[in-house]
C-alpha cells in the first residue's frame, strides 16, 4: 500500500513538475535579434501617399518554426519583394539575412508644404507567431542608415529604431480564441524628415506673384483706361488660379487650409481689392476728380503692397517653424 502511495505520489509530482515547466516556457517567448539597414528612400510620391525604401534585413533565433523568409509581415507595406534571402544554421542559432523593397503607404502632413516636415514609420512582424511565442529585440550595433544615399533633397532628423506589441482586436477567425483580440511583437522604425525648400517654394509659388504684381501694375495705368486696367486684373486671376491647380495636382486631398491655399487665397482676395481699386477709380473719373482718382490709386498702391507683402511673410515663417 506504501508503495502504491509512493508511486501516485511521484506521478503527481512529475505531473505538476510538467506543468510549471510549461507555463514557465509559455511566459517566456523566444526572442528574435533584429537589425536593419537602409539603403535608400526615393519615389516619394505625395499624391498617392506613398514612398519606396530598400533596406537590408537580419534576424537571428532558435525557433525553426519562426521561418521569417516565409512569415515575414510589414503591416504598412502595400507591397514587398525580397530582393535576396540567405539563411544559416550552422552556430546553434538561425541566422536569416534579406535584402527588401517595399512600396510603403503613409500619411503626408501638407499643412505646410513645401516647408513641411514628414515621419516615415516602418514596422515589421511575425503573421505566424505572436507576442506569446516571439517577441523583437533590437539589435543596435552599427548605423541603421546611410547618411549619403538614404535619401536625397530631405534631411533626416531622428531615426527611432525600437520594439513594441502590437494589438489586434480580432481572432482572425479562430473560434478557439474565445476573446477578438491578439498581441503580435513588432519591430518599428520611425524616420523623421525635412527639407530646405526654400528655392521649391519659389519654383511653385513664382507664378501667383507674377499674378499679383501684373494685377498690381493697375494702379499705375491712368484712371480712365478701364480697358486696359480690367483686361490685366481679369488675365491676373486666371494666372493665380491656373498655378494653384498645378500645384494641387501634385498633393492629396486635404480637408484642412494649408499655406498653399492660404496663399493662393490671399493672392485672389489682393486681386479682385485691385478691380474693386480700379472700379472705384473710374467713377471718381465719371465724377471729373481725376487728381482725386490719381491721388487714390497712389495710396491704394502702397498701402495694397505693405500689406500684401506683411502677410505672406508671416505665413510663411509660421510655416517655416
Amino acid at each position: 500500500m506504501r508503495k502504491l502511495l509512493l508511486k501516485i505520489f511521484c506521478l503527481q509530482t512529475i505531473c505538476i513538475f510538467c506543468v510549471i515547466q510549461s507555463d514557465a516556457q509559455k511566459s517566456h517567448p523566444d526572442t528574435v535579434s533584429t537589425g536593419l539597414y537602409i539603403t535608400s528612400i526615393h519615389d516619394i510620391d505625395f499624391k498617392q501617399n506613398e514612398y519606396t525604401i530598400n533596406f537590408w534585413l537580419w534576424l537571428r533565433y532558435k525557433n525553426k518554426a519562426f521561418d521569417f523568409a516565409q512569415n515575414l509581415e510589414i503591416p504598412q507595406a502595400k507591397s514587398f519583394t525580397k530582393l535576396y534571402s540567405t539563411i544559416d544554421s550552422s552556430k546553434g542559432e538561425i541566422y536569416t539575412l534579406m535584402k527588401v523593397q517595399c512600396i510603403m503607404k503613409d500619411s503626408w502632413k501638407i499643412g505646410n508644404f513645401p516647408f513641411d516636415k514628414q515621419k516615415l514609420r516602418l514596422s515589421l512582424e511575425n503573421s505566424q507567431f505572436d507576442s506569446k511565442d516571439l517577441i523583437f529585440v533590437s539589435d543596435t550595433s552599427g548605423k541603421h542608415y546611410d547618411p549619403r544615399f538614404t535619401l536625397r533633397d530631405w534631411i533626416i532628423d531622428s531615426f527611432i529604431v525600437s520594439t513594441g506589441i502590437k494589438a489586434y482586436e480580432t481572432n482572425f477567425g479562430d473560434k478557439s480564441i474565445l476573446k477578438p483580440h491578439e498581441e503580435y511583437s513588432s519591430y518599428k522604425v520611425r524616420i523623421s524628415i525635412h527639407r530646405d525648400a526654400t528655392d521649391l517654394f519659389w519654383k511653385m509659388f513664382l507664378g501667383m506673384y507674377v499674378a499679383f504684381l501684373i494685377s498690381y501694375i493697375c494702379f499705375y495705368i491712368h484712371a480712365d483706361n478701364i480697358d486696359s486696367r480690367f483686361g490685366l486684373s481679369v488675365g491676373s486671376l486666371f494666372a493665380a488660379i491656373g498655378n494653384k491647380y498645378i500645384i494641387d495636382s501634385s498633393l492629396p486631398e486635404s480637408t484642412t487650409f494649408t499655406l498653399v491655399d492660404t496663399l493662393h487665397g490671399l493672392t485672389l482676395f489682393f486681386i479682385f481689392a485691385v478691380v474693386t481699386s480700379s472700379v472705384y477709380s473710374l467713377k471718381l473719373v465719371k465724377q471729373n476728380k481725376l487728381k482725386e482718382a490719381n491721388r487714390f490709386d497712389m495710396i491704394a498702391a502702397q498701402v495694397f503692397l505693405v500689406i500684401y507683402i506683411a502677410l505672406n511673410v508671416y505665413f510663411i515663417i509660421e510655416a517655416r517653424k
